[in-house]
């Protein structure tokens, strides 16, 4: 069909004829979308959701649902246990675990995938994928699963930088069956001279003695190369970790029918910290100790708002407090490979932006991943 109507000269633009996969909590009309969990396995939700409508007008072909860990939780779903094709014995992570998985063994060009609180930015370091989380509210989520109604953002993962910006720029803007978006622009200019930017580093962050230091310390060193004056910055000093439970919440009351229902028995992961027990647990959170950590929540906001009027973008390795706190506060995040450890593995930096600044953050990765090379190494199969 591409090749046909590209021959008549309707060519839709650079994703025409782009085979691609999709995680399966997004609904495809004629398709089961099982959410990765068994109590959905044979569920089908007969329409499109935006996003797929979005990439089929731009001529991409959907080639596959994939994998997603169980509710959007790990790499665990109802069939097993999606691998990281660098390493067959691990997991790919999750929960955007096919999404990563597929297009670092090159099955699909890119993926869609969904974060709530990591699943792109894990997945996307576990299986070395380049991958963009969107600001909330930037991508509709029309046709996709709820878990957690305040923090959910789809993105796609790829292989590079420059694909995450061709398919950000098919997916993004307003829908009006999803009332959270904005309408403004991407303004993506891969020329620009990202010396003109504005660029931070989480000094505390990259002085943490971690098995991954001497790679983020090869990360800074890098764009100092480069040219880059790196403004040293921090985070403000509150206690996200205690105000995770916003997440626990939400995602309870999106799945209370299932729990009601006792039919949260049928998913396979049934430890402590897993859904099941998650949900009846956060039936006990007091509504006066999630509004606080909401009011908690805008606060933060807006402290990090105060950061980006001295930086347009910031450098951060991809796991730790920064990863929670930019879900809670809604600001983009571009992570890439950064090196592979002594077995082969990949490991990621991340770069964060302002909201709605995703053209900046994917400019400034893509130089960082044009001069390190890490993207264009691939799993051998």
């Amino acid at each position: 069909r591409a090749d046909a109507e590209i021959a008549a000269g309707k060519y839709r633009g650079p994703l025409h004829g782009i085979p691609y996969g999709a995680k399966d909590l997004l609904a495809v009309k004629g398709y089961p979308t099982t959410w990765g969990a068994a109590p959905y396995k044979d569920q089908f939700i007969d329409k499109n959701a935006t996003v797929i409508k979005r990439l089929e007008e731009a001529g991409a072909v959907l080639v596959a649902k994939l994998t997603m860990g169980a509710l959007a939780w790990g790499d665990v779903w109802f069939g097993g246990k999606t691998r990281n094709p660098w390493n067959l014995e691990q997991g790919s992570s999750g929960s955007s675990a096919g999404s990563a998985s597929a297009t670092a063994a090159g099955l699909v060009a890119f993926a869609i995938g969904t974060e709530t609180w990591g699943s792109i930015v894990s997945p996307s370091t576990r299986c070395g994928t380049t991958g963009l989380r969107p600001t909330y509210g930037r991508v509709s989520r029309n046709g996709a699963m709820a878990l957690s109604w305040s923090m959910d953002k789809i993105g796609p993962i790829c292989r590079s930088v420059e694909d995450c910006a061709l398919v950000f720029n098919a997916i993004y803007g307003p829908d009006e069956e999803d009332p959270t978006l904005y309408d403004l622009p991407f303004n993506y200019d891969a020329s620009l001279d990202i010396r003109k930017l504005r660029i931070g580093y989480l000094k505390s962050e990259f002085e943490k003695d971690t098995l991954n230091k001497p790679f983020n310390d090869a990360a800074l060193q890098q764009l100092q190369k480069m040219g880059v004056e790196l403004i040293p910055i921090e985070l403000p000093d509150y206690p996200v970790w205690d105000i995770s439970f916003i997440l626990d919440a939400e995602a309870a009351a999106a799945f209370d029918q299932l729990t009601r229902s006792n039919r949260d028995d049928l998913l396979v992961r049934q430890i402590k910290n897993a859904w099941p027990n998650v949900f009846r647990m956060s039936r006990f959170i007091p509504a006066v100790e999630y509004i606080n950590a909401n009011r908690i929540r805008t606060i933060l906001i807006n402290r990090m708002t105060e950061i980006f009027k001295k930086v347009d973008v910031y450098v951060t390795p991809s796991f730790g407090t920064n990863l929670l706190l930019t879900n809670l506060t809604g600001h983009p995040c571009v992570v890439v490979p950064n090196g592979f450890k002594d077995d082969g593995t990949p490991v990621s930096i991340s770069f964060i932006g302002n909201l709605f600044g995703e053209a900046e953050t994917l400019i400034v990765a893509k130089r960082y991943q044009d001069a390190t090379g890490f993207h264009l190494k691939h799993p051998e199969l």
